[in-house]
């Protein structure tokens, strides 16, 4: 009979892929303690070298504790981030970013050894309960991976994307010349790492080039925490950018968050947390649409938590701010998911392709 393996084993063996005598640093909130100390206890079992490090949970503005960045900064074979909202910005890299050997500039170590040296392979799990990391982790990551690089195939060529949905979304997404990126649960060689729960594919929109609507109706990232929507939140994007929000009392959060990461942005070039020039464009892109992502984890479902939303069935999810090609630097990365989406791609032949029909994979 075979054992039955539980979440936390999974991660350390079958994602992450763990060996004897590895470097494993796990950074925790006291709010994710539970699940910080089972992976501690799953990475030991493995034969880790492990640490586990505390700092008070950090909102999207906040720094990570210097002793945090310091413990990053050793290089660990993998890093594990179990966050109640985000792991803190890298002041420091944020004033002089870290350049790989292509001139590539990183504004914080943790992105810097993932994406930039290659270094290390991560995890971040930015809002994971008890409940989500139970329901949303033992699943077939073969068949998550198959869909994966089935979508990345499909995107090969792809132009444009189409995105309408029944809640009033119709917005044109310029993509020529990016690559569609996954988050498939396989982070076992240096330089890959994501989510748990894991389950989407996403790709940056070209920057000033989106045009139309989006009518988020799922939930919604802000600068203290995630919601389901009570009243949709409609977003006007002209030229890639965020013009007009309306709706209610979200709406409005939504638009004190955009404006907070604006008037920051200025702020830290002036006080130097910003290198000089920069306070502009960061203010700009915290209205840049930043990723288009599709939800693809079967145990996955809307609950009010971005980390899981963004991965559920039937939906998409946009975000404004910065994105991940790192030609749109922000202060925010702000998701929104719409329900029952309609995507459509379009080729460089001029012919089109339906991958979601009203929220269905169409595979």
């Amino acid at each position: 009979m075979k054992k039955e393996i539980t979440p936390e084993q999974n991660v350390i063996e079958n994602v992450c892929k763990v060996k004897k005598d590895e470097r494993v640093l796990i950074i925790a909130n006291p709010q994710t303690s539970q699940i910080a100390e089972k992976i501690y206890q799953a990475a030991n079992e493995a034969g880790a070298k492990t640490s586990l490090i505390y700092q008070n949970a950090k909102s999207s503005f906040d720094n990570a504790e210097k002793e945090v960045l310091a413990a990053i900064g050793s290089n660990p074979d993998v890093c594990f981030s179990i966050s109640e909202i985000k792991l803190g910005k890298d002041p420091e890299a944020t004033a002089n970013p870290y350049k790989n050997e292509n001139g590539e500039a990183f504004t914080h170590i943790f992105d810097y050894l993932l994406e930039g040296k290659k270094s290390m392979r991560a995890v971040w799990t930015p809002g994971i309960t008890e409940d989500m990391f139970n329901r949303t982790v033992n699943i077939d990551y073969k068949e998550l991976a198959s869909r994966c690089n089935e979508l990345g195939k499909i995107f090969k060529n792809t132009i444009s994307v189409q995105v309408t949905a029944p809640g009033g979304t119709n917005i044109s997404i310029p993509v020529y010349g990016r690559s569609l990126m996954n988050d498939d649960g396989d982070f076992s060689t240096p330089g890959s790492g994501g989510n748990i729960p894991a389950g989407e594919v996403f790709i940056s929109p070209l920057v000033g080039k989106s045009e139309g609507t989006i009518v988020y109706d799922g939930s919604m990232t802000f600068s203290d925490g995630d919601s389901i929507l009570e009243t949709p939140i409609t977003c006007r994007v002209e030229k890639g950018f965020v013009t007009d929000i309306t709706g209610g009392a979200e709406a409005k959060r939504l638009l004190k968050t955009i404006s907070e990461a604006e008037s920051r942005s200025i702020e830290y070039e002036k006080c130097g947390k910003l290198p000089e020039g920069q306070g502009e464009v960061y203010k700009k892109n915290a209205r840049n649409i930043g990723e288009l992502g599709i939800g693809l984890n079967p145990a996955a479902r809307i609950t009010g938590n971005m980390l899981e939303d963004e991965k559920a069935f039937h939906t998409c999810h946009f975000a404004i701010g910065e994105n991940y090609d790192n030609d749109a630097p922000s202060l925010i990365h702000l998701d929104g998911v719409v329900r029952n989406p309609t995507i459509t791609l379009t080729y460089d032949d001029g012919s089109t392709r339906t991958i979601l029909q009203d929220g269905s994979l169409q595979l």
